[in-house]
């Protein structure tokens, strides 16, 4: 298995190391990737039999070593099977958290034609104190038109760190399942 991850401010980067914790747990030892830095040897992405990718949104699309990475992948001959997790503050809304429901996640894999076996959204971390002051102000934009919190001294966690656990627990049967040559595609459907 393959776990990369793309971040700018490091949720995707949490996200990553939590479901490595707890595929550890299951005796599924892999350590995530930082796209940022470099992309897997090819002979790695393509000797893996499942590709999983944090991918951060910033501004309506995620960070350009994901999308690279991503375009990457499609153009392998022979593809592993792939789950997307994308981690945005969209996502903090109910029904954001879906393929179907996150339109940047619904976007990315149309662009890249992509089928994953797993396609689904995390609500990130807002850190206003982090951010330089053009973030900060585009950022304090967006959750004004969203409804969210706009206090520039703020922090919030709205990651569903449960949910992470879920979303490792089914990546660890689609890991499993592609160790015995199952459809990844009806298991995936049945972790649902």
């Amino acid at each position: 298995m393959l776990l990369c991850y793309a971040t700018r401010d490091g949720q995707s980067r949490r996200v990553a190391e939590r479901i490595a914790a707890r595929l550890a747990e299951r005796g599924i030892h892999v350590s995530p990737h930082d796209l940022m830095v470099s992309f897997p040897a090819p002979a790695a992405l393509g000797a893996a039999r499942l590709v999983v990718v944090v991918a951060a949104v910033r501004y309506g699309r995620h960070l350009a070593a994901a999308d690279r990475f991503l375009a990457a992948y499609r153009a392998l001959p022979a593809r592993a099977s792939l789950v997307l997790i994308s981690v945005s503050l969209t996502a903090r809304k109910p029904g954001k958290d879906t393929a179907e429901g996150n339109r940047y996640l619904r976007k990315s894999i149309a662009r890249h034609r992509l089928r994953p076996a797993l396609a689904t959204a995390v609500a990130g971390r807002l850190d206003y104190p982090r951010y330089g002051w053009f973030d900060r102000q585009m950022i304090r934009l967006i959750m004004l038109m969203t409804g969210g919190p706009t206090d520039r001294r703020s922090t919030v966690e709205f990651t569903a760190w449960d949910a992470v656990d879920a979303i490792a627990a089914r990546i660890a049967d689609l890991h499993d399942a592609a160790g015995a040559g199952k459809d990844l595609s009806r298991v995936a459907g049945e972790a649902s």
